[in-house]
């Protein structure tokens, strides 16, 4: 049976990825700014497109609810679906609280469901954190670490109040599995 192609909204429509304002820089990306956190968003859903679980569970913060959960578990996430991948987005500016700093990437996810082949498409935003340079944090806390993946909240117009979603919802099949 021939299946029906993904194709994933177009950035500035509905389901799409905002219109990006200007293209990236290119050249090194420092892996301390907003841009160098995208680039472990991308490493993220890569890890999950090649089915490596563990792997991109380990880029989670390890002290959070999913970062700590079973490897069991979190693959179990992903079983419903047959193909992961995901477009990125640009990076917000990177916003500071209490010796760490944040930023939110905007993340078109997009796959194929195991039950039909039937495409499927959300918009997610993850929220990754990193320790700031200050006494006693290891050259680990100083990485970016995802801290949430939710649901994408557009920014304000006036861009003065950046409110990140903290759910974590990461997978269409979030809720579905039973716990044991």
């Amino acid at each position: 049976a021939l299946m029906e192609p993904l194709a994933p909204p177009a950035p500035g429509t509905p389901g799409g990825l905002p219109v990006e304002p200007a293209p990236a820089e290119e050249g090194a990306i420092d892996p301390d700014s907003a841009q160098g956190a995208a680039q472990v968003v991308q490493g993220y859903y890569g890890l999950l497109e090649e089915k490596r679980f563990s792997d991109a569970q380990d880029l989670w913060n390890d002290k959070s609810a999913i970062g700590a959960q079973d490897d069991a578990h979190f693959a179990a996430r992903f079983r419903g679906f047959s193909e992961i991948h995901a477009n990125i987005g640009s990076p917000a500016e990177i916003e500071g609280a209490a010796g760490s700093s944040f930023v939110t990437v905007p993340v078109q996810v997009y796959g194929r469901l195991k039950a039909n082949g039937k495409p499927w498409y959300r918009l997610r935003q993850v929220v990754l954190r990193r320790v700031d340079a200050v006494p006693g944090a290891s050259e680990a806390d100083r990485r970016w670490h995802i801290e949430s993946i939710g649901a994408y909240v557009a920014p304000p117009a006036d861009e003065s109040d950046n409110a990140t979603q903290t759910a974590q919802l990461i997978s269409a099949t979030d809720g579905l599995a039973r716990k044991h």
